[in-house]
C-alpha cells in the first residue's frame, strides 16, 4: 500500500480511533487514581575509618579500605541483622522478606557513601523506617560486624549519619502522567491497529482504486449516495440541479464517447448482485440523454424483478414479453416518457423462460428495430452472478456497464461478475460506482460545485402516455404517436 492508502484508512477509521484514543487516556488516568500511592524517603551515612594521629599514608589506606568495605556494607542494610530491631522497634507488622523489598541500598561509584531509600504509603512512615533503618545498620556495623576482639576497644569503623530522612512531600508513584500517556499510546495504537484489520480484512468495494486493481476497464463515473433515493429514485428529473444529478450527467457524458466507431449504441446495464443500484442507474441515465436531444429506448430486461415501470410510473402489465411471443408490436409496447424523445419498454409480465427469451430471434429483431430508430438504447438487465440473462443480452449488444455500489459490493463478486462477461464473450464496457459517500476519503468529489439555487425546470412535468407509435421500423423521422398524458 502507499502513503495515500494509509492516510485514507486512518481517515476512514478516525472516529473509531478517537474513541480508542480517549478510551485510552481515561483508562491510564483511572488505573492511576485506583493506585495506592507511594512515598520514598531517603538518609545518607558516610563510612569511615578512625585513623587518629595517623600518618598521611594511614589515612590513604584506611580511605581505600572504607571504599572496599562499603560494597558489602550495602549488601547488609537489608539483611535480618539491620531490620530485625527495625520491625521490633516501630513495633511494623511485616516480615524481614517484605520489609528488605521496600529498602534499598546504593553506594555511588568511588565513594564511601551509602544511600538508603525506604518505600512506604505513608511519607511520615517512610521517614520514620528510614532514619531507624539508618540507626539499625550504624549499630549492627559498630557494634556487631566490626567489633574489636579487645573488650572496650572502639571499632575502628565509624558509621555517621550526614543526612536524616525528610519526610516527602509528595507520592512517587503513581505517575499519573506517564501512566496517562501510557494509556493514550495504547489506545491509538489499538485504534490504528483495529482499522489496519477491519482493511484487511473489508473485501468490499470502497474506491477507485479497488475497481482499478480487478478490472482494467475504465471507471466511467460515480454516484453519490442519496438516502433519499427509494423515494425519488428519478432523481435527474426530480431534482435536476442536485449534485447527484450532475453525477448523472457527467457518466452521460463519459459514456458518449464508447464505442465511437459506426452502429447502434445499445448497452445493457448490470451488477454483481441486486441492490446496487443497477436500475435506478439506467432510468437517470436515459433520463440525462434525453436531455441532450437525443433519441433513447429504455428497456427494462429484468424478466424476473422488474423495476423500471415503477420507477417511471408507468403502466407495467404488457411490455417486452408480450413483443418477444408475438402477442404485441414493439411499437404497441413502447410508452413515451417526458418531454424529450425517451421511451420505455416495460418488461411485461413475468415468463417462466427469461433467459430463452432474452436469447430468441425474436430479442435480435427488437433489439435492430430500436437501434436503427433510436441513438441510445439502455437495457436494464438481472444481476450476472444470479442469472445469466445479463451475459445473454451483452452478445447481442455493445456489451455491459457494470454498477457496483460502495461500501456494499464484495471484490470477489465483482471479479466474478468480470470473469463471467470475459467466459462468454462480452465486452465490459466500463463500471459506474453507485453509493459514493459524499464526505470522507472515498467520495467522489460531487457537491463541490453546483447550482446557486434549485428551481423547477420552466414547462410542465414530465408526464406518462400509453398508445400506439406508427410503424417506425427503419425510418429515421420522428414517430407519429397518440399520447394520453397524465400528470
Amino acid at each position: 500500500m502507499e502513503l495515500r492508502d494509509y492516510v485514507r484508512i486512518l481517515h476512514r477509521n478516525w472516529i473509531m480511533i478517537l474513541i480508542l484514543l480517549v478510551l485510552g487516556v481515561v483508562g491510564g488516568a483511572g488505573y492511576a487514581a485506583l493506585q495506592q500511592p507511594s512515598y520514598v524517603a531517603s538518609t545518607q551515612l558516610y563510612v569511615s575509618v578512625r585513623t587518629e594521629g595517623a600518618a598521611t599514608g594511614d589515612l590513604v589506606q584506611g580511605t581505600t579500605f572504607a571504599r572496599q568495605m562499603v560494597t558489602s556494607y550495602v549488601d547488609v542494610v537489608g539483611t535480618a541483622l539491620v531490620l530485625d530491631p527495625v520491625i521490633e522497634e516501630l513495633d511494623l507488622d511485616e516480615t524481614v522478606s517484605s520489609l528488605s523489598r521496600r529498602v534499598t541500598a546504593t553506594t555511588p561509584l568511588n565513594t564511601v557513601l551509602i544511600d538508603v531509600s525506604v518505600t512506604d504509603g505513608n511519607a511520615a512512615r517512610a521517614a520514620e523506617i528510614a532514619d531507624a533503618v539508618a540507626a539499625s545498620f550504624q549499630n549492627a556495623v559498630q557494634n556487631t560486624l566490626e567489633q574489636p576482639a579487645a573488650e572496650g576497644a572502639v571499632s575502628p569503623v565509624q558509621i555517621t549519619v550526614t543526612e536524616p530522612a525528610a519526610v516527602p512531600t509528595s507520592p512517587v508513584s503513581p505517575n499519573t502522567r506517564m501512566l496517562t500517556l501510557l494509556g493514550g499510546v495504547i489506545g491509538l495504537a489499538l485504534g490504528v491497529g483495529i482499522a489496519m484489520l477491519r482493511t484487511v480484512l473489508d473485501n468490499r468495494i470502497h474506491t477507485l482504486h479497488d475497481i482499478e486493481a480487478l478490472t482494467e476497464r475504465p471507471v466511467l463515473g460515480g454516484i453519490a449516495f442519496d438516502p433519499d433515493a427509494p423515494k425519488r429514485p428519478l432523481i435527474v428529473h426530480a431534482d435536476p440541479r442536485s449534485p447527484r444529478a450532475e453525477s448523472f450527467r457527467s457518466l452521460r457524458t463519459n459514456l458518449q464517447f464508447l464505442n465511437l466507431d459506426s452502429g447502434p449504441r445499445i448497452f445493457v446495464v448490470s451488477s454483481a448482485g441486486p441492490g446496487e443500484g443497477k436500475s435506478t442507474t439506467t432510468a437517470n441515465l436515459a433520463i440525462a440523454l434525453a436531455e441532450t436531444g437525443a433519441r433513447v429506448a429504455l428497456i427494462d430486461g429484468d424478466l424476473r424483478l422488474p423495476r423500471v415501470a415503477d420507477y417511471m410510473g408507468l403502466e407495467g402489465g404488457a411490455g417486452l414479453t408480450d413483443v418477444l411471443i408475438g402477442r404485441m408490436d414493439v411499437a404497441d409496447a413502447l410508452q413515451k416518457w417526458g418531454r424529450n424523445d425517451l421511451y420505455v419498454l416495460p418488461s411485461g409480465q413475468v415468463p417462466p423462460n427469461p433467459s430463452e427469451l432474452l436469447g430468441s430471434a425474436a430479442m435480435d429483431d427488437v433489439l435492430q428495430a430500436l437501434g436503427e430508430y433510436f441513438d441510445y438504447v439502455l437495457i436494464d438487465a438481472p444481476p450476472l452472478l444470479l442469472v445469466t440473462d445479463a451475459a445473454v443480452l451483452g452478445t447481442k449488444t455493445r456489451g455491459v456497464i457494470l454498477a457496483a455500489a460502495s461500501g456494499k459490493t464484495k471484490k470477489q463478486e465483482l471479479s466474478g461478475a468480470v470473469r463471467a462477461l470475459d467466459n462468454a464473450g462480452v465486452q465490459l464496457l466500463g463500471v459506474v460506482v453507485t453509493m459514493l459517500p459524499t464526505k470522507g476519503p472515498d467520495s467522489y468529489g460531487y457537491g463541490a460545485y453546483t447550482y446557486g439555487s434549485t428551481h423547477e425546470l420552466d414547462g410542465t412535468p414530465s408526464t406518462k402516455a400509453t398508445g400506439r407509435l406508427g410503424r417506425w421500423r427503419g425510418r429515421k423521422s420522428a414517430p407519429k404517436k397518440r399520447t394520453t398524458a397524465r400528470a
